[in-house]
C-alpha cells in the first residue's frame, strides 16, 4: 500500500486525474460526496472541475467509470457552470457509456442527458445523439434512440424537437439489427402520441410490414394526449401546476391539450425538395408545342416532381405562368386537368411561398369552371382550394366577385361552394364583416338565380358563413330575403361541419396554416384583430365592384349615417307612394278643415293663415302620428311650390322643415318636398328657409342622399341662382354634418359642370364647395380636375391652398335614426377599421377607375424582359404611359407584376428605380385594388432596399411608403416574406427594413401573428457586425414588443447562444422601459375622417415621447446605462448613484492580487480552465475570462469591457491608456487577462477599437520593456497567434502597428519563440497575413541572425521556401526576401538549408540572389536590432535622419565628399567648399557692411540645425562607418517605398537614395538594385501621370517636388557608367516612355515651373542614351518605336521623339559601335520589320520612321562593311528575313565606303597622314572633332585635336560649324584654344584644385598641366556670389549636355522647412531641380557674359588684386581648416 498513500494526500481535482484507477475511483467517490455538499451553485469550487467532467465519465475502468457518472450526475445537477460541458460531456456518454454491458452505466448517461435537458440544454442534447445513431456500433445506436424516448416522453415535443428525430427515423427502420429496429418503432409510438397522424407522411417509405405493425400499435394508443411530466428549470411554475393537478386527480386543462395536439403540422416535419432544377431543360419549349403529346410530356414531368409535399422556395413565376397557360387557353382537356393538378401540387408544396402567385392564377381557374367534365372540374377545385390555403379570402374575394356576374350557371355555382368550402376554413378573425358583406351581397343575388345549382351552392355558402361568424353578423346582409330563403340558409348552417370541429377555428388540416390558428387559441375580443386593420379599403374596393346597388354609397368607418345603408335598412322608415285621396283622408284626421279648404284659395291672406294653422298643428303633433307624406303632399298641392307670395311660400317651407325634423320622414315624403325646395334655394326672400328644409331632410334621410337628390335636380334646371346657392348649402351642410357616406362620384360631374358654368356665381360655388371637400378627402380630390384648363385649376388649387393645414369641424347635426342599436353596430365597425382615415380611403374607391388589364400585352411583358436594356426601357416607358394615362385603374394589371418583379433586381440601376418610379405611380392610381398584389409586388421592392446605392434605397422606400398608404400594413407583415428578407444578410436592407418597421408598427393597433417570424432577424440584427443594423434594431425592438409582448419575446431568447442570449434579454429590459403604448381606439364620432385624425393624433402622440426617449437618453445615462434615463421609474439607477458611480472610477482599475497569474497558469496547465486556444472565441470563453477577470478587475471597467457597444469598449482601453504609467506593477499582474481580452478584440470588424487596442499595445509593451518584464509562455501562447492573425489586415495602418508591435514583442519575449508563431502565420489562407509574416520572419533573421530559426535552421527554411511558388506576387517577394536575408548571414549554405526546389523557384531564387550580390557580412545582432527598432518608429526622437552640421548650408557639398576627396588628393588641395561662400565661413567683417543681407541671411538659416520632416523609415545614413551595415534588404525596402502612393513617402525614399547615390565611394551600394530602382521610378511616374496630376486635392508643388527629386535621382544615377550599365533592355525601355511621356505631359508646361523642368527631362534623356549600355538602350529605344507605331493610344508625338533619340544614338555609333551587340540589335530591326514591313512602313502618315530605319541600317553597314552579315546569327530562317536582303544591297553599295573606316583604330592618326582632303573628308573630319568637344568625357581631346588640326591646315575655315551653335559654344570653344594655346607655349603656370573632377576620375585637372586666368577665379566668385543671391545678373540658356553632379544641392535640402536660398535667380537650383549643371559651364558661361558689355559690375576691381586677394583667402580657409 505504500504507493497508495501518495495519492491519499492529493487534492479532489487531482486525485480524478490519477493514473490509478483506485485513486481516480476515490476522487470520484469524495468528489460526489462533495458535489452534494456545496450549497451554492455560483460556487467557485465548481470551477476547478469544468474540465474533468468529460472524463469522469469516459474513464477506462468500468468501476471507476461508474463512480465518475454518479459524480458527473451530481454536478450537472448543482453546479451553474455545467451547461459549458454539454457538448463535450454528451458526446462522452455516447460514444463510452451507452457501448457498456453494464445497465447501471447506461442508466445513468441516459439520467446525464436527461439532466442536461433539464438544465436548458436540449438542443445540444438532441445533437449528440442523433451524431449517435451515426455509429457503427449498434448498442450505441438503441442507446441514443432510447435516451431520445424518455427526453420526449418525459419533456414532451415543445422541448425534444421533433422535426430532426423524424427526419433520421425512416432510416433506423432499415437498420440489420432488430434491436435498432424495434427501439425505433417503440420510439415512433412515442412520437405519435405527441403528433398524431403528422408522423404517417414522413413513414410512409418504411417497410410495408413495419407500417402495418406500427398502425396497429398507433391504434391502442389512448386519444387525450400525452402531458409533459419533467420540467426545464424555467419551467418551475408549470411544474408546480403539474404537481397540484396530479394532487387533485387529473381534472386536465382543455385548452392545453388542444394546443399541444395542435402543436405540430406535418408539413413542418417534411423537409423540402428543390424541383426547380429538375425541371426537363425543354420543358419551356415542350409546354408550347403543336403536338398535345408533348405538352403532355412536359406536365407528366412537372406533375412527377409537384407530387414531393414539400417544396423548397424559388422563383416559379414562369412555371405558373405556363400552367396558367394551359389551364386557360389549351384545347385539351386532359392537359387542363394535369395543369391544374399541378398547380394543386405547387400551391400544397409552396403553402404561403405560393401566395405570391395566387392572384395571377385563381381568375383563370374560376373562368375555367365552365368545363363540364367531372375530373377537370375536380382537378379545379383541388387546385382553388390549395391556392386558397396559400393566401387569405380577402385577397381573393375580387376574383370571386369577378365571377359572380358571370353569365355561365357552372361558373357561379362552383365559385359559390368553393367559398362555402373557404368558409369553413375562416374564423371569425379571418372573415371580418368588410370581407363578408360583398361576397354575401353576391350570393343573395344568387339566391334568386333561375338555376337550382346556382341556388343550392349560394345557399350552402350563406350557411356556411353563418355557422363561422354567426348568424347575428350576417343577418343584417340578408334583410333582402324571405323567411323561406332564410330557412333553407339556417339549415345548410346546421349541417355543416367546421374544419377544426366545434370551435370552428384552427384552420383545416394545419392548412390555412399557423398565422390563422394562433389567434382562434387566444380569447377572441383579440383573435377578430388581425384582419382589421387593413380592412376597410378592400371592402370599398369590392363593394364598389359588386352589383349590390346602394351598398355603393356605404362607407367605412361610418359613425352615423353611412351604415344605414345596409345594416339598418331594415330600421329606416320605408313608404309606399300614397295616392292624392288616400293622402287627403290622412291629412284631414289631423289637420282642421279650415287649413285644408284655404290651401288654395285665390286669396293670399287666406293662404297664409291656413299655413299658420297647418304649422300650429305640426308643432303639437304626436310624432307617432304624424302622416309625413301626406302632410307633405298637402303642402305641394296646388298651387303648391309655384306659391307667388313669398310670405305664404316662406311658412311653406318652413313647415317643411318642421315635418322633417318632427315626423318618421321617409325618402318618399323627400322626394315630394326637395323639388320645391331646390326650386326656392336661390330665391333672396324664401333662400334661407328653404335651404333650413333641405338641412331638415337631410337629417332625416341623410346627408348623403339629399345632397345627391338636390345637386341633380337643381342641374336638371337652368337657373344659376338656384345652382350656386344649392351647391353654397351643401358645401355648409357637409361641414355640419361631417362627410360620412358622400358619394363623391354623384356630385363630380355635376361639379364639372357648374366649373363650366357662364355665371361666376355658380363657379364660385363649385370652387367653394371643394374647398370644402378637400378638407375631408384632401390630395385625390385634385384627381377628378387634371384636365380642367390651367386658369381654372389654378383657382382650385389657391382655394385647396386656403384649406390646407386645417383639420375639418367637427360634426354638429346627425342623421336622426342613428338610433341606439346601431351606434352599438358602428361602434364594432369603426374599431375594425383600425381608425385609419376614413374619409381618405374612401375618396380611393369612389374614383371612376380603367381596366388597363388588356393594355399589358404578351409583347409589351417580353419588352419588359428583353436582353438589351434599351428595349426593357421601352418597355417599361409604355407602362408608365398606360397608367398615367388611365389615371385610375382597377386591379387587374395581367402579367405586369412579375414583369416588373424583374425589373426590380435589374442589373442596370436606372431600370430599377425607373420600376420603383412605375409601382408608386401604381399605388397612386390603383388605390386600396393594390393589396392582392403586395406579395407579388411590394415584397420585392423589399429587397431593393438591399441596393448598394444610397439614391436608389431611397427611391425603393418612398415606393414602400406610397404603397403602405394604400395597403395598410397588414399584407405586409402577414407570412414569411418579411422574415425572409430580413434574412438576407444585407445591413442595407436590414436598417431600411427595420427603420421603417419601428415607425410603422407604433401606429398599428393590431398585427398578424405572422410578425413573431421576425425575431430571430431581429435578435441577429442586434448583434450585426454592422452599427448602423444595430441601432436601427435596437429601435424596432420597443415596438415589436409592444406588439408581441415582453414575455413572448423573451421566451424566443431561448435559441440564442448563452453570450448572445445574455445581450438580448438586457437589451430587451431596456425596451421594456420604453415601450410604445398601443394606439387607442378611434373616438366614435360622426364624421369619419373627423373622427379618425384626432384618434390618430393622440396614439401618436402618446408612442412619440416614449420613442423619442429612447434614443435620447443615451447621452444622460453615459455611465448608468439605466433604460430611459428621463422616466424616474424606468430607469435602473437613480442619478445620485450615477453620480457615485463616477467617483468610484477615480479608484485604481486593476486590483494586485498576489499569485494570482500564477494560479490562472496553474489552472490552465491542470486543465481546470478551459485553454485559451480557439479559431473564434466561442461563449464559454469569454464566460471564462469574465469570471477570472471579475476579481481583479474593477467592476465598472469590466462592464464596459464586455459591454455590446463598442464605443464603450474605446472608453475602456482610453481609461487604461491613461493608467498605464500610473498603475504599471498592476497592469502587469493583470497582463495575461489583458492580453486575452485583446484577443477577442481582434476577432471583432470594428476597425475604431481594432486600432484603439493596436495603439495601447504599442504603449503597453514599451512600458513592459522599460521595467524589463519578459512575457511567460502562458501570456505569450495565448495571445501572439491571434496578434500574428491581425498582420493580414486588409488596412495598411492595421499591418503597420501589428508590424511594430511584433517588433516590440521581440524585446520583452526571446526572438527565437516569435519565430515559430510566425511560421504558423505563413500557413493561413490570407496572403497578405502570410506575406507579412514572411516579411517578419526575415527580419528576425537579419536581426538576430540564423539562431531564431526554431526548431531548426533547415526545417523553417524548407517550410519557407516553399512559399517562393506561392500563387501571391507579395508572398512570392517576401519569402525570396527572405530567403536572400538568409543568404546575407550565412552565405552558399542557404541552398543546403532551402533543400529542394523546383526549377523555376530556384531560378527566381538564384535571380534575386545574384541582384542583392551587394554580399554584406552578417551583421552583430544587436546593431540591426536597433537599426530595425529606428526604422519601425518614426517617432524615435534620436533618429538623426540627414541632420546637417550647423554651420553646413543645404546648398554645400556634403562633408563625406569633402573627406573623400581631401583624402584622395595627391598633394594639399583646398577644400572643395570655399567656392560657395567664402564670405560666410571667414566671416570677414570688412564685407558685412557692404552687404548686410548676405550675414544675416547666414545666421538665421545656418546657426540653427535645419529641421527636417523625420523619415518613415530608417534613413540610409550618410556617414560612413554607418554604411557597411547597411544590408541589400534596406535597400530593397528603401526603393519599394519609392513607388508609395503616398507623395511624401516616396520623396523621403528618393532623398535616402540621393544621399547614396551622390557619394562616389558608397554609391556601389546600389549594384544589383539597378533595374529594381528604375522600375519603381517609373512606376511613380506613372502614378504621378495618371492619379496624381489628375487629383486636384493634391497641391502641384508637392508633385513638382516630387518630381525634381526624380529627375535628381536620375541625374545621379546616369552620372555613373558602372551603375547605369547594370539597367536592362526592357526598364529602359520603360523608363523611356516614362520620360518621353512626361516631356509630353502638357498639364506640366501650365505649372509655373514647368519649362524648367520639361529642359532637365531633357536632359535626363540624353543622359540615359549616353550613360547606358548602348546595346540596352538602342534595343530599347527601337522596341518602343515598334510599340508605340503599333498602339493608337497614346501622343502621336511619342514615336516623333523615339526617333529622334534614335537619330542620336545613330550619330554617335562611329564612338560605340564596338560596345554594341549587333547581333541583338540586328535581331531587334528583324522583329521590328516582320510587324512593319516595308510596304506597312511607307502608309504610315510620316516616312521618318522609314528613313529612321534605313538610316540606321546604312550607318552601321558602313562602319562594319561586309561583316555585318556574320551578325545574324540570333534571327531564324533569316533566308525569309527582309532585313537580310536589304543589308546585302545596301553592302554592295557601299562597297568603296567600307574600306574607309573599316579600321576605327586608325581614324585619329588618318587625318594626319592625308594632307590634301577633299571637301566631304574635311567635314566629315570636323564633324568629328565637334561631336567630341560637345561630349562631356572627350571635350579636352575634341579641343586638342581642333587645335592641332588649325595648327595644321591654318586655313580652315571653322564657321559653317560653329553659326549654328549657341554664343556660349562658341565662346567655349574659343577659350579653349586660348588656354591650350597659352598652355603649350608655357606661359602661365599656375596649378588649380579648383576644377571639379569628373566622376572622381582624376582628383583634380593638374595633370593636364593647365593654367588659368585671374580673370577664371574671379568669374567663379561671382558665380558663387550670384548662387547666393547677392548679384542680380540672371542666367541664360544653361546649356546641353554639359553638367556636373557636384553642383545639385542634396535633395535633402529640399526637404527642409526652410527656404535655403533667397534670390529667385536661384530657384533653379535650389527648390527645383537637382539639375546637375557643370560648374564648368557656370565659369565658362559667366566668362562669356562678363565678357560683354550688358554685364560690367561696379564692384569688379583689376583681375590681379582680385586674384591676390582670393589667394590670401584660401590660404586662410585652409589653415583654419587644418
Amino acid at each position: 500500500m505504500g504507493d497508495d498513500s501518495e495519492w491519499m494526500k492529493l487534492p479532489i481535482d487531482q486525485k480524478c486525474e490519477h493514473k490509478v484507477w483506485k485513486a481516480r475511483l476515490n476522487g470520484y467517490e469524495e468528489a460526489l460526496k462533495l458535489f452534494q455538499r456545496i450549497e451554492d451553485e455560483k460556487s467557485p469550487e465548481w470551477g476547478k472541475y469544468l474540465g474533468l467532467i468529460k472524463k469522469f465519465v469516459t474513464d477506462s475502468n468500468a468501476v471507476a467509470q461508474l463512480k465518475g457518472l454518479e459524480a458527473a450526475l451530481a454536478f450537472i445537477e448543482n453546479a451553474h457552470v455545467a451547461g459549458k460541458t454539454t457538448g463535450e460531456v454528451v458526446s462522452g456518454v455516447v460514444t463510452k457509456v451507452f457501448n457498456q454491458p453494464k445497465a447501471r452505466a447506461k442508466e445513468l448517461g441516459t439520467d446525464i442527458c436527461l439532466m442536461y435537458i433539464e438544465i436548458e440544454k436540449a438542443e445540444v442534447v438532441q445533437d449528440e445523439l442523433l451524431k449517435g445513431l451515426d455509429n457503427k456500433n449498434p448498442k450505441i445506436v438503441v442507446a441514443c434512440i432510447e435516451a431520445l424516448r424518455k427526453a420526449l416522453s418525459e419533456f414532451g415535443s415543445k422541448i425534444v424537437t421533433l422535426k430532426p428525430v423524424v427526419k433520421i427515423l425512416p432510416k433506423q427502420f432499415e437498420s440489420r439489427e432488430k434491436a435498432v429496429r424495434d427501439e425505433a418503432k417503440l420510439l415512433a409510438i412515442e412520437i405519435y402520441k405527441w403528433i398524431r397522424d403528422a408522423l404517417r407522411p414522413p413513414l410512409q417509405n418504411i417497410n410495408s410490414v413495419q407500417l402495418k405493425e406500427l398502425e396497429e400499435e398507433w391504434v391502442k394508443l389512448p386519444s387525450s394526449p400525452p402531458k409533459q411530466i419533467r420540467f426545464l428549470r424555467s419551467q418551475q411554475d408549470l411544474k408546480a401546476k403539474f404537481e397540484q393537478q396530479q394532487a387533485q386527480g387529473e381534472q386536465s386543462d382543455g385548452e392545453d391539450e388542444e394546443e399541444t395536439v395542435a402543436a405540430v403540422d406535418p408539413y413542418e416535419l417534411l423537409e423540402a425538395v428543390e424541383i426547380l432544377s429538375k425541371m426537363p431543360k425543354d420543358f419551356y419549349e415542350k409546354i408550347e408545342a403543336k403536338k398535345w403529346q408533348e405538352r403532355k410530356e412536359a406536365l407528366e414531368a412537372i406533375e412527377a416532381l409537384t407530387k414531393n409535399p414539400k417544396l423548397e422556395n424559388g422563383d416559379y413565376g414562369d412555371l405558373v405562368r405556363a400552367l396558367k397557360k394551359v389551364v386557360g387557353k389549351d384545347a385539351n382537356v386532359m392537359l387542363v386537368t394535369m395543369a391544374a393538378k399541378c398547380l394543386a401540387g405547387l400551391a400544397s408544396g409552396l403553402r404561403k411561398k405560393f401566395g405570391t402567385y395566387a392572384g395571377q392564377v385563381a381568375p383563370t381557374i374560376l373562368e375555367k369552371f365552365k368545363e363540364k367534365k367531372p375530373q377537370v372540374v375536380q382537378a379545379l377545385q383541388e387546385a382553388i382550394d390549395a391556392i386558397f390555403h396559400t393566401t387569405t379570402l380577402q385577397n381573393l374575394s375580387e376574383d370571386i366577385l369577378g365571377v359572380m356576374d358571370n353569365k355561365n350557371p357552372s361558373i357561379k355555382q362552383q365559385a359559390s361552394l368553393f367559398l362555402a368550402r373557404s368558409f369553413r376554413h375562416c374564423t371569425q378573425a379571418t372573415l371580418p364583416k368588410s370581407v363578408l358583406k360583398p361576397l354575401c351581397a353576391a350570393l343573395i343575388k344568387q339566391v334568386n338565380d333561375s338555376a337550382p345549382e346556382v341556388r343550392d351552392a349560394a345557399f350552402e355558402a350563406l350557411g356556411t358563413a353563418m355557422k363561422v361568424v354567426g348568424e347575428k353578423a350576417v343577418n343584417p346582409f340578408l334583410t333582402d330575403l324571405d323567411k323561406l330563403k332564410l330557412d333553407k340558409i339556417k339549415e345548410c348552417a346546421d349541417k355543416v361541419e367546421l374544419a377544426g370541429g366545434k370551435k370552428g377555428a384552427g384552420g383545416g388540416g394545419g392548412a390555412s396554416g399557423g398565422g390563422d390558428k394562433k389567434p382562434a387559441a387566444r380569447a377572441p375580443p383579440p383573435a377578430e384583430a388581425p384582419s382589421k386593420s387593413s380592412a376597410p379599403p378592400k371592402k370599398t374596393q369590392t363593394a364598389s365592384k359588386s352589383s349590390a346597388g346602394p351598398p355603393k354609397k356605404g362607407k367605412p368607418s361610418s359613425a352615423a349615417g353611412g351604415k344605414t345603408k345596409k345594416s339598418s335598412d331594415s330600421k329606416e322608415i320605408t313608404e309606399t307612394e300614397l295616392s292624392v285621396e288616400v293622402c287627403e283622408d290622412l291629412a284631414a284626421g289631423v289637420l282642421p278643415a279650415s287649413c285644408l279648404q284655404q290651401l288654395d284659395s285665390a286669396n293670399w291672406k287666406e293662404r297664409l293663415a291656413s299655413m299658420e294653422e297647418f304649422q300650429r298643428a305640426v308643432e303639437t303633433m304626436d310624432k307617432a302620428q304624424m302622416p309625413c307624406q301626406a302632410l307633405v303632399r298637402m303642402l305641394a298641392k296646388k298651387p303648391g311650390w309655384k306659391e307667388t307670395n313669398f310670405q305664404v311660400m316662406q311658412m311653406k317651407l318652413h313647415i317643411v322643415a318642421l315635418i322633417a325634423q318632427r315626423g318618421q320622414f321617409s325618402k318618399t315624403s323627400a322626394s315630394v318636398a326637395l323639388d320645391g325646395l331646390v326650386d326656392k334655394v336661390g330665391d333672396v326672400k324664401c333662400g334661407g328657409n328653404a335651404k333650413e328644409g333641405l338641412t331638415a331632410i337631410g337629417q332625416a334621410c341623410s346627408l348623403p342622399w339629399t345632397a345627391e337628390q338636390a345637386v341633380s335636380m337643381v342641374f336638371a334646371q337652368k337657373n344659376p341662382k338656384n345652382q350656386a346657392e344649392t351647391l353654397n348649402w351643401l358645401a355648409n351642410a357637409i361641414k355640419e354634418f361631417g362627410f360620412t357616406g358622400i358619394n363623391v362620384k354623384a356630385f363630380i360631374n355635376n361639379v364639372k359642370t357648374a366649373l363650366g358654368a357662364t355665371n361666376p356665381a355658380v363657379r364660385t360655388a363649385a370652387i367653394t364647395l371643394l374647398g370644402v371637400m378637400y378638407l375631408y378627402m384632401g390630395a385625390p380630390l385634385r384627381m377628378f380636375f387634371e384636365d380642367e384648363k390651367p386658369a381654372l385649376l389654378a383657382q382650385i388649387d389657391a382655394e385647396f391652398e386656403k384649406m390646407q393645414g386645417q383639420s375639418p369641424p367637427a360634426p354638429i347635426r346627425f342623421t336622426k335614426k342613428a338610433a341606439t342599436e346601431e351606434e352599438g353596430d358602428d361602434g364594432e365597425e369603426q374599431e375594425e377599421e383600425g381608425g385609419g382615415g376614413g374619409g381618405g380611403q374612401d375618396i380611393m374607391d369612389l374614383l371612376p377607375r380603367t381596366d388597363i388589364g388588356d393594355k399589358i400585352t404578351s409583347d409589351l411583358v417580353s419588352k419588359i424582359g428583353d436582353k438589351n436594356w434599351k428595349i426593357r426601357k421601352e418597355g417599361l416607358d409604355e407602362v408608365a404611359a398606360i397608367i398615367s394615362e388611365a389615371k385610375f385603374i382597377t386591379a387587374n394589371i395581367g402579367e405586369l407584376p412579375l414583369a416588373l418583379k424583374g425589373r426590380l433586381g435589374d442589373s442596370n440601376k436606372i431600370l430599377v428605380q425607373q420600376s420603383l418610379t412605375i409601382l408608386q405611380q401604381l399605388a397612386t392610381a390603383m388605390g386600396p385594388g393594390l393589396k392582392q398584389h403586395v406579395k407579388a409586388l411590394g415584397i420585392p421592392v423589399i429587397t431593393v432596399m438591399g441596393d448598394s446605392k444610397p439614391n436608389v434605397r431611397a427611391a425603393a422606400l418612398a415606393t414602400l411608403q406610397a404603397w403602405v398608404e394604400q395597403t395598410g400594413m397588414k399584407e405586409w407583415l402577414e407570412g414569411e416574406d418579411l422574415s425572409e428578407e430580413l434574412k438576407r444578410e444585407n445591413p442595407f436592407l436590414r436598417q431600411e427594413v427595420l427603420g421603417w418597421l419601428a415607425e410603422k408598427l407604433p401606429t398599428l393597433r393590431t398585427v398578424p401573428g405572422d410578425l413573431m417570424l421576425c425575431i430571430p432577424q431581429l435578435y441577429a440584427c442586434l448583434e450585426d457586425r454592422n452599427g448602423d443594423v444595430r441601432k436601427k434594431a435596437q429601435d424596432a425592438l420597443p415596438t415589436f414588443m409592444m406588439h408581441l409582448g415582453y414575455d413572448k419575446m423573451n421566451k424566443a431568447t431561448g435559441k440564442l447562444k448563452p453570450a448572445s442570449k445574455d445581450q438580448v434579454v438586457g437589451m430587451l429590459e431596456k425596451a421594456r422601459a420604453v415601450m410604445p403604448a398601443k394606439p387607442a381606439a378611434p373616438a366614435k364620432a360622426g364624421g369619419g375622417k373627423g373622427s379618425a385624425e384626432p384618434s390618430r393624433a393622440a396614439s401618436a402622440s402618446r408612442s412619440q415621447p416614449a420613442n423619442e426617449d429612447f434614443p435620447d437618453s443615451k447621452p444622460e445615462t453615459k455611465k448608468v446605462r439605466g433604460g430611459a434615463a428621463k422616466k424616474g421609474a424606468a430607469a435602473k439607477k437613480p442619478a445620485a448613484k450615477g453620480m457615485k458611480d463616477d467617483e468610484d472610477r477615480s479608484g485604481p482599475i486593476f486590483i494586485l492580487v498576489p499569485n494570482a497569474k500564477e494560479q490562472r497558469i496553474k489552472e490552465e496547465k491542470q486543465l481546470k480552465i478551459l485553454k485559451w486556444n480557439f479559431n473564434t472565441p466561442r461563449d464559454e470563453y469569454v464566460e471564462q475570462l469574465k469570471t477570472q477577470m471579475s476579481t481583479c478587475f474593477a467592476k465598472w471597467l469590466q462592464d464596459e469591457l464586455f459591454h455590446f457597444d463598442f464605443q464603450r469598449h474605446v472608453k475602456a482601453i482610453g481609461v487604461m491608456i491613461e493608467r498605464l504609467e500610473s498603475e504599471s506593477e498592476a497592469t502587469i499582474s493583470c497582463l495575461d487577462l489583458i492580453l486575452k481580452w485583446f484577443t477577442l478584440r481582434f476577432f471583432d470588424t470594428n476597425t475604431t477599437v481594432l486600432m484603439k487596442v493596436l495603439e495601447y499595445l504599442k504603449l503597453m509593451f514599451a512600458m513592459l520593456n522599460r521595467e524589463n518584464y519578459h512575457l511567460t509562455e502562458y501570456e505569450a501562447n495565448s495571445f501572439v497567434p491571434y496578434l500574428i492573425l491581425k498582420v493580414g489586415e486588409s488596412k495598411d495602418v492595421v499591418r503597420k502597428d501589428v508590424r511594430a508591435i511584433l517588433t516590440m514583442l521581440c524585446k520583452v519575449y526571446p526572438a527565437s519563440k516569435v519565430f515559430p508563431f510566425l511560421m504558423d502565420g505563413t500557413k493561413s489562407k490570407n496572403s497578405k497575413q502570410r506575406a507579412e509574416c514572411l516579411e517578419e520572419l526575415g527580419c528576425l533573421i537579419e536581426s538576430y541572425g540564423m539562431n531564431v530559426c526554431q526548431p531548426t535552421p533547415a526545417k523553417s527554411l524548407k517550410e519557407i521556401a516553399v512559399h517562393i511558388g506561392d500563387r501571391d506576387t507579395s508572398v512570392r517577394n517576401a519569402a525570396l526576401n527572405t530567403v536572400v536575408a538568409v543568404y546575407n548571414v550565412c552565405g552558399e549554405q542557404v541552398y543546403k538549408l532551402i533543400g529542394n526546389l523546383s526549377e523555376k523557384d530556384m531560378s527566381m531564387l538564384e535571380e534575386r540572389i545574384k541582384r542583392s550580390a551587394k554580399k554584406t557580412p552578417a551583421a552583430p545582432a544587436k546593431q540591426t536590432a536597433t537599426e530595425r527598432s529606428q526604422r519601425e518608429h518614426p517617432t524615435n526622437p534620436n533618429a538623426t535622419f540627414l541632420r546637417k552640421p550647423a554651420q553646413e548650408d543645404p546648398n554645400k557639398l556634403n562633408q563625406a565628399r569633402q573627406n573623400a576627396q581631401h583624402s584622395e588628393s595627391s598633394h594639399p588641395s583646398i577644400p572643395k567648399e570655399f567656392q560657395l561662400d567664402l564670405d560666410m565661413i571667414e566671416m570677414d567683417q570688412s564685407r558685412v557692411c557692404e552687404l548686410p543681407d548676405l550675414v544675416q541671411h547666414k545666421l538665421d538659416e545656418l546657426l540653427e540645425p535645419i529641421m527636417i520632416p523625420e523619415p518613415k523609415m530608417r534613413a540610409v545614413s550618410p556617414h560612413f562607418d554607418d554604411l557597411h551595415n547597411s544590408t541589400a534588404s534596406t535597400i530593397n525596402f528603401v526603393i519599394s517605398q519609392v513607388a508609395s502612393g503616398d507623395i511624401n513617402t516616396s520623396i523621403q525614399a528618393l532623398a535616402q537614395i540621393d544621399e547614396v547615390l551622390r557619394q562616389e565611394d558608397k554609391a556601389e551600394v546600389m549594384s544589383g538594385h539597378i533595374d529594381q530602382f528604375l522600375i519603381a521610378t517609373f512606376m511613380q511616374l506613372r502614378l504621378i501621370y495618371s492619379t496624381h496630376m489628375a487629383d486636384d486635392r493634391l497641391d502641384k508643388k508637392d508633385i513638382f517636388k516630387l518630381y525634381s527629386c526624380i529627375i535628381g535621382n536620375m541625374l545621379s544615377l546616369f552620372s555613373m557608367e558602372s551603375l547605369a550599365r547594370e539597367a536592362s533592355m526592357g526598364v529602359l525601355k520603360d523608363l523611356m516612355h516614362g520620360l518621353i511621356t512626361l516631356m509630353l505631359d502638357a498639364r506640366v508646361e501650365d505649372i509655373e515651373e514647368g519649362q524648367q523642368l520639361i529642359r532637365s527631362v531633357n536632359l535626363l534623356v540624353i543622359r540615359v542614351m549616353e550613360k547606358s549600355d548602348q546595346t540596352n538602350i538602342l534595343s530599347a529605344l527601337l522596341v518602343l518605336l515598334q510599340d508605340s507605331l503599333v498602339s493608337t493610344a497614346g501622343s502621336p508625338m511619342l514615336p516623333e521623339l523615339v526617333m529622334k533619340c534614335l537619330w542620336r544614338m545613330i550619330r554617335f555609333l562611329p564612338e560605340t559601335i564596338n560596345n554594341i551587340n549587333l547581333d541583338r540589335i540586328l535581331l531587334d530591326v528583324h522583329n521590328f520589320m516582320k510587324v512593319f514591313p516595308k510596304e506597312k512602313l511607307k502608309q504610315l502618315k510620316s516616312d521618318v520612321p522609314h528613313r529612321t530605319l534605313k538610316t540606321l541600317l546604312h550607318t552601321l553597314c558602313k562602319l562594319t562593311g561586309a561583316k555585318i552579315l556574320d551578325h545574324l546569327s540570333m534571327i531564324e530562317n533569316r533566308n525569309e528575313s527582309e532585313l537580310e536582303a536589304h543589308l546585302r544591297r545596301v553592302v554592295k553599295h557601299s562597297g568603296n565606303l567600307s574600306g574607309l573606316k573599316s579600321d576605327r583604330g586608325n581614324e585619329k592618326t588618318g587625318l594626319h597622314t592625308e594632307d590634301r582632303m577633299s571637301k566631304t573628308k574635311v567635314s566629315d573630319i570636323l564633324t568629328e572633332i565637334f561631336k567630341k568637344i560637345g561630349s562631356k568625357e572627350n571635350t579636352k581631346e575634341g579641343l586638342t585635336e581642333l587645335y592641332e588640326y588649325k595648327q595644321k591646315y591654318s586655313d580652315v575655315d571653322l564657321e559653317p560649324f560653329l553659326k549654328n551653335t549657341s554664343q556660349f559654344f562658341q565662346s567655349y570653344v574659343e577659350r579653349g584654344l586660348r588656354m591650350i594655346e597659352s598652355e603649350r607655349e608655357g606661359k602661365a603656370r599656375i596649378q588649380t584644385s579648383a576644377v571639379i573632377p569628373q566622376h572622381g576620375a582624376d582628383s583634380n585637372l593638374s595633370s593636364n598641366n593647365e593654367e588659368l586666368k585671374p580673370a577664371v577665379y574671379y568669374e567663379r566668385l561671382k558665380i558663387l556670389r550670384q548662387r547666393q543671391g547677392l548679384e542680380n545678373t540672371s542666367r541664360q540658356g544653361t546649356g546641353g549636355g554639359e553638367d556636373e553632379p557636384q553642383q545639385r544641392p542634396p535633395i535633402s535640402s529640399l526637404l527642409s522647412s526652410k527656404p535655403s536660398v533667397a534670390s529667385s535667380t536661384d530657384m533653379l537650383h535650389s527648390k527645383l531641380s537637382q539639375l546637375k549643371e557643370s560648374r564648368e559651364l557656370y565659369q565658362q558661361e559667366h566668362n562669356a557674359h562678363s565678357h560683354s558689355p550688358t554685364h560690367t559690375h561696379t564692384r569688379s576691381a583689376s583681375p590681379a588684386a582680385n586674384l591676390d586677394d582670393l589667394k590670401k583667402r584660401l590660404e586662410r580657409i585652409k589653415s583654419n581648416r587644418q
